[in-house]
C-alpha cells in the first residue's frame, strides 16, 4: 500500500481476511500476504541465521534448524550474499597486483567510493556531489558540525532531542565546549510533554518559534532510535531556516533591505539519519537540508562498523568548508601532483580526508545493489503494510484488559500514524522486561532491548515476511507466559 492512501494497514489486513474466509489473526493471512508480496525474493539477497546458530537459543525450546526471527535490523542489518564475492575479487586483486589496484580493476581503490555514490545518493534523494561516503557517523558529525555551528553572541545555542543517541548527545556536548561555551546554557533539549513518550511537531516548532533567534544549529535524528519515531524533516528544516533573528527582521525593515541578502538568515537544520535511510523515503535536496550524516550498518547492512556517509545540500558549494582537511579533499584532478597547494573540491566532496577502505566499500556495495533491484516506494508500501500488521497482531492479543488485570499486556510507544514512524515498534510490558527479552531469545527471536524498559522489533521490508511476523506473535505468547509463571514463582518464594 502506498503511504499517502487513505487506506490504513488494519483495513486492508481485514479486508484480505475476509476475502480468504479466516480471522485477521489466522496464520493463513500471514501465508496469503507473503504471496502477494512483490519483493518477496529478495529476502533471498541475505543469509537468514539459523536458531541453533544464536547463541542465546536453548535448543529445549524450538527447532534448531529453522530461520531465527530477525527483528534487528534496525541495530545491524543481516549479510548481503554477495559480501564475501566482492571481498574476495579485492583480496586477490591485492594479491595478484599489488599497488595497480589503486588504478585497476571494477573498483579501482583509489576512487572506490565514487562507484557506489549514485545509489547512496539515490536512497536519500540527493544530488550526486552531495553525498560523500567516508569515515564513521559520529567522525562525520563531528566534521560537520566544526563548519555549520559558528556561534555568535546572539546565536549560540543546538537543540536536540533530550533522549538524542549518546553519540549526538556527546558530540554536540564537546562542540559547544570546545567553543567555550556553557553547555547548560547552550545545550536546548528537547523533551516529550508529561506522560507521554513522543515528542510533537507543535511542540517542536514552537521551541523554534520561540527561541530560533538564539539558535544556530537544530540537529535531530530523522527516526528516534528508542521510540521509533519519525520526525517531520521538511517541516522542521523549513521552521529553522526562516527563524531569521529580530534584529536582522528590524534592520530589515529600517534599511529596506530583503532578509536573504543578510549573513544571518536562519538556523542551520542538519539530522542524523542512521534509523532514516533505507527505512524511510528521503527527499534531502528537495526539502532544502542544510547537512545529514549516517552510518550504514543497520538499514543498509554493511556490516558492522560499515562506512559511514555525509551530505551537505549543494547550496552551501561556496560558503560552507571544511575546518579540518585531508588529502582526499584535494580535486582529483591534480590530487597527485603533490604539490601541496590545495585546490579543495567543492561542497561534501572538500570534507573528505583520506583514501577510502576498499573492503568497507565491498560490504556497502552489496548491501546498495539489494535496494537498486526495488525503490524506497515500494520498500515503504511493503514495510508500513508489515509493521502494520505487527501491531494489528500486537494489539488483538496483547491489549490491556482492565476487566482481567491480571493479564499481561503490552503497550506500544511507537506512534500509531504510519507519517509517524519507520518499521520499527517500541514495546513496554507490564512484566519484567528483561524477563520477556530473555524468553523471546531462548526462543530464536533477535529482537534488541534498551534501558531503561523498551524492546525494540524491527521487520525489515528487504528480508522478513509476514510469516516472520505471524511467528513472533506466538513465539511472544510462549515469552510471556513463562515470564509470568517465572514473576509468580518469584513473588510466591518470597512470602515465605
Amino acid at each position: 500500500m502506498d503511504p499517502s492512501s487513505t487506506a490504513l494497514p488494519a483495513t486492508i489486513i481485514e479486508q484480505a481476511a475476509l476475502q480468504l474466509g479466516c480471522s485477521p489473526t489466522d496464520k493463513k493471512l500471514a501465508f496469503h500476504l507473503d504471496e502477494e508480496d512483490e519483493l518477496k525474493n529478495l529476502r533471498e539477497c541475505f543469509y537468514i541465521p539459523k536458531v541453533k546458530d544464536l547463541p542465546p537459543t536453548d535448543l529445549t525450546l524450538v527447532n534448531g534448524e529453522e530461520s531465527c526471527i530477525y527483528f534487528v535490523g534496525n541495530s545491524l542489518g543481516l549479510q548481503p550474499k554477495k559480501v564475501k564475492t566482492y571481498l574476495d575479487e579485492e583480496l586477490d586483486k591485492w594479491a595478484r597486483t599489488g599497488v595497480h589496484g589503486h588504478f585497476n580493476g571494477q573498483r579501482p581503490w583509489a576512487q572506490a567510493d565514487e562507484c557506489i555514490v549514485d545509489l547512496m545518493a539515490e536512497l536519500v534523494g540527493a544530488q550526486r556531489h552531495e553525498v560523500a561516503l567516508m569515515n564513521g557517523l559520529t567522525v562525520n558529525l563531528h566534521l560537520l558540525m566544526l563548519s555549520f555551528f559558528k556561534p555568535t553572541p546572539r546565536r549560540y545555542k543546538i537543540l536536540l532531542e533530550a533522549k538524542a543517541f549518546p553519540s549526538d548527545h556527546y558530540a554536540v556536548e564537546s562542540q559547544l565546549r570546545f567553543h567555550g561555551l556553557d553547555v547548560e546554557k547552550s545545550m536546548l533539549m528537547l523533551r516529550p510533554r508529561e506522560g507521554e513518550e513522543t515528542l510533537r511537531i507543535e511542540d517542536i516548532l514552537a521551541v523554534i518559534e520561540e527561541e530560533g533567534d538564539s539558535i544556530a544549529v537544530i540537529l535531530f535524528s530523522g527516526v528516534q532510535y528508542y521510540t521509533g519515531q519519525l520526525f517531520d524533516i521538511p517541516r522542521i528544516t523549513k521552521a529553522g531556516q526562516k527563524k531569521v533573528s529580530q534584529i536582522n527582521q528590524n534592520y530589515s525593515v529600517l534599511c529596506e533591505t530583503p532578509i536573504s541578502r543578510l549573513k544571518e538568515d536562519g538556523c542551520f537544520v542538519g539530522f542524523d539519519l542512521a534509523h532514516a535511510v533505507g527505512n524511510v523515503e528521503l527527499c534531502l535536496h528537495d526539502w532544502g537540508v542544510d547537512f545529514a550524516c549516517w552510518c550504514t550498518y543497520k538499514y543498509l547492512n554493511s556490516g558492522a562498523g560499515g562506512l559511514a556517509a555525509a551530505y551537505i545540500h549543494e547550496k552551501h558549494s561556496q560558503s560552507i568548508q571544511p575546518a579540518l582537511v585531508g588529502w582526499w579533499g584535494h580535486e582529483f584532478k591534480t590530487r597527485f601532483l603533490m604539490e601541496n597547494k590545495l585546490q579543495l573540491s567543492k561542497g561534501i566532496n572538500g570534507f573528505r580526508l583520506s583514501n577510502p577502505p576498499i573492503l568497507l566499500v565491498c560490504s556497502l556495495q552489496a548491501g546498495l545493489e539489494v535496494f537498486g533491484q526495488t525503490t524506497m516506494k515500494a520498500l515503504r508500501r511493503k514495510s508500513v503494510l508489515l509493521t502494520g500488521y505487527l501491531e494489528y497482531l500486537i494489539k488483538h492479543h496483547y491489549s490491556e484488559d482492565k476487566a482481567n488485570p491480571e493479564k499481561p499486556f503490552v503497550k506500544i510507544i511507537t506512534p500509531p500514524q504510519i507519517e509517524e514512524r519507520g518499521c520499527q515498534l517500541t514495546l513496554t510490558f507490564s512484566l519484567p522486561i528483561k524477563s520477556v527479552f530473555e524468553e523471546l531469545e531462548k526462543r530464536g527471536v533477535a529482537c534488541d532491548m534498551r534501558e531503561p524498559n523498551a524492546l525494540r522489533v524491527a521487520p525489515i521490508p528487504l528480508y522478513n515476511s509476514f510469516q516472520d511476523v505471524h511467528r513472533f506473535i506466538e513465539i511472544l505468547g510462549s515469552a510471556i507466559t513463562s515470564s509470568k509463571q517465572t514473576a509468580n514463582n518469584t513473588a510466591l518464594s518470597g512470602s515465605y
